[in-house]
């Protein structure tokens, strides 16, 4: 391959960024397919530098099912002057994003969203993903609660919160708003964020018989999850199908 993937519009990206953007881009209409999009809001981000603090992002107010590879913003986590340019981020996405990819190195990829069965779960009182079947179980142990809202999320100190809250964890449930998931990858992330919305969704329908859930045992609960452990291919492989099936519609997003 190439050092370098050249565009037709004739500007030059480095092959790893390119991929990076090929694949992030993917992501945003994956998400459409899913049902997971919330107008022109919600950010996936992608780290482009070892550090993580240089990373691509979703430009301001775009729809996910609009968004190329080519769209994508490349922001540095040090630039303060980051909302002084005329193309300046959505704000929250700077708080959210900026701040996760300047303190939480793990956090290669971020994908926050407020998808329906998330959010719902996200706005109970206990916003627990309880361990009550295989998919649920993944989770156990595995997931940080912010129990602390304050508003919509766009100023420093509350990036800054939400980075030090999720320190080594990788999803966080965000109590009276939705779900963030950091993966390595963005396949990895993905997939995570593809099991945690079904995971959601299997509570809530779960809590809406009114019957009484069947809650693992912890020691059950905790062989489940790392039974997953062995199925971290499976996120490769469904992320390269799912960019499959867009090519096969609209392959617009890898340019």
């Amino acid at each position: 391959m190439s050092n370098v993937a050249q565009l037709s519009a004739g500007k030059a990206y480095d092959a790893e960024e390119w991929q990076l953007r090929v694949d992030l881009a993917a992501a945003f209409r994956i998400a459409v397919e899913m049902d997971w999009h919330e107008s022109v809001s919600n950010h996936f981000s992608a780290a482009v530098s070892p550090d993580g603090k240089k990373f691509l992002m979703n430009p301001r107010w775009m729809h996910f099912s609009e968004i190329k590879a080519s769209d994508l913003l490349l922001l540095d986590s040090d630039d303060a002057d980051t909302m002084k340019r005329p193309n300046a981020p959505d704000p929250s996405a700077w708080c959210i994003h900026g701040s996760m990819h300047a303190r939480v190195p793990q956090a290669r990829c971020i994908l926050h969203l407020h998808p329906p069965y998330g959010t719902a779960l996200a706005a109970l009182r206990d916003p627990e993903v309880k361990p009550i079947d295989q998919n649920t179980a993944r989770f156990y142990n595995r997931i940080v609660i912010d129990r602390q809202f304050g508003g919509i999320a766009d100023d420093h100190a509350e990036g800054a919160r939400l980075a030090g809250l999720l320190g080594n964890r990788n999803i966080m449930m965000m109590g009276n708003h939705g779900v963030l998931v950091a993966g390595n990858t963005i396949a990895e992330a993905f997939e995570d964020l593809y099991f945690l919305e079904r995971a959601c969704q299997t509570v809530i329908l779960a809590y809406s018989t009114g019957q009484e859930l069947n809650v693992m045992k912890p020691d059950l609960a905790e062989k489940t999850a790392r039974g997953w452990d062995d199925y971290r291919g499976m996120s490769f492989a469904h992320f390269d199908a799912m960019k499959r099936m867009l090519d096969k519609k609209d392959p617009s997003y890898a340019s």
